[in-house]
Formats: C-alpha cells, sequence, structure tokens
C-alpha cells in the first residue's frame, strides 16, 4: 500500500491581523493585539505543521483585511471543487474574492451559495466521516448547509450554536477520525448535543475552563492535535486515544477568536473526512515548494 500524500494547508501571514473592529465577543478594539507576539506564534504554528509533515502554501496577506489569517474561513473543500465562503458581516467579505482567485489559480470547480446564504467556510462546516456537520445561527445560515449538502450528494446536519463564544463550529467541535471527536457541549442546543451523541460513537467532552481557551479549535496531522497550550486535560484524554499532542500559545489570535484551526485550512480536504478519495487536485503534480 502506497503512502498517503502529506497533508495540504492553506496559511496566511500576520502582516496586517490586529483588532479593527468587533464581531464577536473575543473581539476588543481598545485591548487589541500584540503584532510581535502573533507573528511568532503563527511562525511556530506553520514550522510545527511543517514538522508534521505538512504541506504549507502561503496566501499572500492584503492590507485591510486584518481577519484574512484565518484562512478557515475561505471555503469549504470536497475533492476539486470549492465553497466559497459568502461573508455574514461586511468587513470580512472583502476577503471572498482574494480566496476564489487563490482556488481558481489552484485548479478548483469554485461555486458560491445564493445570494441570501451566508456560509463562512470550514469554520462552520467540517465533515466526520462521511457526514458534514454544520454550525449555523451566528454566522453561516442552515439553509446554506443544505444547499451545499445537497450539491455534493452527502448527508449535512445542522447543528444551531446557542453560545456567542463559540460563533463557528471549529470552536466547539473537532472530527479526530471517522467515529471520534472533540466537543464542548455548552456551545450546543439540546438538539444538536442529541445528533453528536446519535451519529459519532466516540465523543471527547471538553470542560467550560478549557473550552473557552480555544482547546477545540485543533489542527489534527495524521495522529499529531495541535491545540491551544492550557488544555491539560483535553490533551490526556486525546492521548487515551492514541493521540500525540502539540500544545501551543495562541494568545493573540485568541483575542480576536481564533485559535490553530482558524488559522488553516486543509486544501485536500479535512483529515478524518471519510469522503476523501483521489481527485485531480489530489492527484496533479505539485509546482508548489514548500515554503
Amino acid at each position: 500500500m502506497s503512502n498517503p500524500s502529506p497533508p495540504r494547508i492553506l496559511m496566511c501571514p500576520p502582516d496586517y491581523f490586529g483588532i479593527e473592529y468587533e464581531i464577536n465577543p473575543w473581539m476588543n478594539i481598545r485591548q487589541g493585539a500584540d503584532s510581535d507576539r502573533a507573528r511568532d506564534q503563527w511562525r511556530l504554528l506553520r514550522e510545527t505543521l511543517l514538522d508534521l509533515g505538512a504541506q504549507v502554501r502561503l496566501l499572500e496577506p492584503k492590507p485591510g483585511l486584518p481577519d484574512l489569517v484565518f484562512t478557515a474561513n475561505a471555503g469549504l473543500v470536497y475533492r476539486d471543487r470549492f465553497f466559497a465562503s459568502r461573508f455574514r458581516y461586511g468587513v470580512r467579505m472583502g476577503e471572498t474574492p482574494f480566496f476564489i482567485e487563490w482556488a481558481q489559480a489552484e485548479g478548483f470547480q469554485v461555486e458560491t451559495t445564493p445570494d441570501d446564504y451566508h456560509f463562512e467556510g470550514a469554520g462552520d462546516a467540517l465533515f466526520c466521516g462521511d457526514t458534514l456537520f454544520a454550525g449555523y445561527r451566528l454566522r453561516s445560515d442552515a439553509r446554506g448547509h443544505q444547499w451545499i449538502g445537497e450539491r455534493l450528494g452527502v448527508e449535512a446536519l445542522p447543528l444551531e450554536l446557542v453560545d456567542p463564544r463559540f460563533y463557528h463550529l471549529d470552536t466547539c467541535f473537532c472530527p479526530l477520525e471517522r467515529d471520534l471527536a472533540i466537543y464542548y457541549p455548552g456551545a450546543f442546543d439540546e438538539y444538536g448535543r442529541a445528533v453528536l451523541k446519535d451519529q459519532i460513537p466516540r465523543l471527547i467532552e471538553v470542560a467550560p475552563e478549557e473550552a473557552i481557551s480555544f482547546s477545540c479549535n485543533a489542527v489534527v496531522v495524521g495522529r499529531t492535535v495541535v491545540l491551544n497550550e492550557g488544555a491539560p486535560k483535553l490533551a490526556r484524554d486525546v492521548a487515551a486515544m492514541g493521540f500525540a499532542t502539540r500544545p501551543l500559545a495562541f494568545s493573540e489570535f485568541i483575542k480576536s477568536g481564533g485559535s490553530a484551526k482558524c488559522l488553516t485550512l486543509r486544501i485536500d480536504g479535512e483529515e478524518a473526512a471519510g469522503w476523501k478519495a483521489p481527485s485531480a487536485v489530489d492527484t496533479k503534480k505539485d509546482t508548489h515548494s514548500r515554503v
């Protein structure tokens, strides 16, 4: 059996990152973020991913778009298709043309949701096995996720997010394998918790005090989970499931409402996605260097 292709991840350097507006409970213009520390934290994440064997592609940062660094919100990658985000807030809408331009240059078939369907990419749409789990209400619309599910021919299960602090699904849910995921129960309504328990045989519950450190906002590379430091209980629980952990500092990005997962987009599909199969994008010759 041949070795699987190395993960391919899109990141954007934080050259223009900062807190210039407030669109979630974490953001505070008066508090701001330390630019130098943010660059150091982003750089260490990139170096860690490279060390784990991932290929990291870089999107060119743009002035006036401080949240372009959060590439998870670019869209949803499914084989050779890219479903571009349609942001709820005007301050982020300027990011979409650059994400679309990048996706077209990479050879993806770009698709967009109808004009009245908000959709914020992999921040709110994560595969676990064959099922697309989709967070809605605070940023994305359930109708948009259902539209994408129909286009892809997959089951899309909307999960209502009820705590404004956990405004995207990737802040409170992280698939590890086809039947295993991390989640914070308090972010979901009763129905959403029941759906997760019914659909995913093994769930690692994150404690409230660790959830608020964005510990669910993790990046999975093979059998290693890169997560925010300050979540020792979750790290132990993940290790008990056979995964290594790489705790890193993301204090400056947490001030803006993001952490490890928000800073990355799996452009070969999420690692835990059971739908993954060879495609034109997966098999075409990689002409990009590990930069």
